[in-house]
């Protein structure tokens, strides 16, 4: 492949490319969870999206590897938590593979439908799932908002460039 003028050398398709480009693309960070067989599941998602206004639907992606994957393959209900610049530690928590996501320091509650519910977030929602669609490695989980709060203080946290920040002027 030649470089192309101003875009530099294009790269065939591959995981790296992929991971490569989206280390450049800033997400909100939020975390899902759902109750298990073996107690309560979570885990850090940047792919939260909003899909109907109406109904309330939102989508999140997931891998099949993923060690709540089990638990949100069978779940009838997810929590979805978006989370403020307070809480890298929370989402470093949440995407740490082994770690134990809801002892301490984690303050949550069982919320409706037995669903986790994560204190002092930007918001939440306790979500019906209506699909789990095939996606590669993974799965896109489409669920209908049943019920949240958007009240929580503070600013949004992202995530760039492999690093969890706060969101500047």
């Amino acid at each position: 492949m030649t470089a192309m003028p101003g875009l530099g050398t294009p790269r065939p398709a591959s995981p790296d490319l992929l991971r490569s480009v989206f280390r450049r693309h800033a997400a909100g960070v939020a975390v899902i969870t759902a109750s298990g067989a073996r107690g309560p599941v979570g885990f850090t998602a940047t792919s939260l999206t909003s899909v109907s206004a109406e109904p309330p639907v939102v989508s999140f992606g997931i891998g099949t590897g993923a060690s709540s994957w089990p638990a949100i393959s069978e779940a009838g209900h997810v929590g979805v938590h978006v989370l403020g610049e307070h809480q890298r530690e929370l989402a470093a928590t949440f995407a740490r593979s082994g770690a134990d996501r809801f002892g301490a320091p984690t303050r949550w509650r069982k919320g409706p439908e037995e669903v986790p519910v994560l204190d002092d977030v930007l918001a939440w929602l306790v979500c019906r799932v209506v699909a789990r669609v095939p996606a590669g490695d993974h799965r896109i989980v489409l669920a209908e908002v049943v019920l949240g709060d958007h009240s929580g203080a503070g600013s949004p946290l992202l995530y760039h460039q492999g690093r969890f920040n706060g969101l500047r002027d």
